[in-house]
């Protein structure tokens, strides 16, 4: 007989869902507008801007945690205009969830969306430009079409990022049941707690989930493009 009920096993994968599908949309369209930019024209600073960019890769994720709390807590200044404009603070809401969600998972679309655009053909750039179209109409008509297998890409590694976060997301939304529980911190709590029937019931979930997703883009693309 289940020790849990289905409400315990649902409400934080149901919520690991929305949080990973907001956050992988937003960091799909910045880590794309962010990669064309950086591609299109070399700038200066660049490899300065990029290490910055792929930070969150490497840093434990407490202290990118950490570093999200110093800037979105309720003494930070993203932090208090997020409490001027909506008249609550974001710290310990599925919202900073999402925010940690984006941060961790910016340097996987980034790279994955340089790729993309680099195995552009210069010369149909060049071309598309000469015969008057804007950037936007290169980006849009040219570009971003040829990159759409790494596009598809970047959203299932934003996706599944977003869907795995742990470490950032505990220290900017916490653990509270039914409001920013997610799926691996109610593992971990399940865990900790000797609940492994319900541990294996969201592992299995989240293992379910991942697979369906790279086997669906891969059996659209014809394989996986990493």
């Amino acid at each position: 007989m289940l020790d849990w009920t289905w409400e315990q096993w649902a409400e934080p994968l149901f919520l690991s869902l929305r949080i990973a599908l907001i956050a992988s949309v937003i960091v799909l369209a910045l880590g794309t507008l962010v990669a064309w930019l950086m591609t299109k024209k070399p700038l200066q600073g660049a490899l300065w801007l990029e290490t910055l960019f792929m930070l969150p890769l490497v840093l434990p994720p407490t202290v990118v945690g950490f570093l999200l709390l110093v800037v979105i807590g309720r003494r930070g200044w993203a932090g208090k205009a997020y409490e001027w404009l909506f008249g609550q603070p974001v710290i310990f809401t599925w919202m900073a969830a999402v925010i940690a969600a984006v941060i961790v998972a910016f340097p996987l679309v980034y790279q994955t969306m340089k790729n993309g655009f680099a195995a552009v053909d210069k010369h149909l750039v060049e071309a598309a430009r000469s015969a008057g179209a804007s950037e936007w109409q290169v980006f849009r008509h040219i570009s971003l079409p040829l990159a759409s297998r790494s596009l598809m890409t970047a959203y299932l590694l934003g996706f599944a990022r977003s869907l795995g976060e742990f470490g950032a997301t505990l220290m900017v939304a916490g653990n509270i049941p039914g409001v920013t529980q997610t799926t691996p911190t109610a593992i971990y709590v399940a865990v900790e707690s000797g609940h492994m029937g319900l541990a294996w019931a969201w592992t299995g979930a989240i293992v379910f989930i991942s697979f369906v997703m790279l086997y669906l883009t891969g059996r659209r693309s014809g394989r996986l493009d990493w």
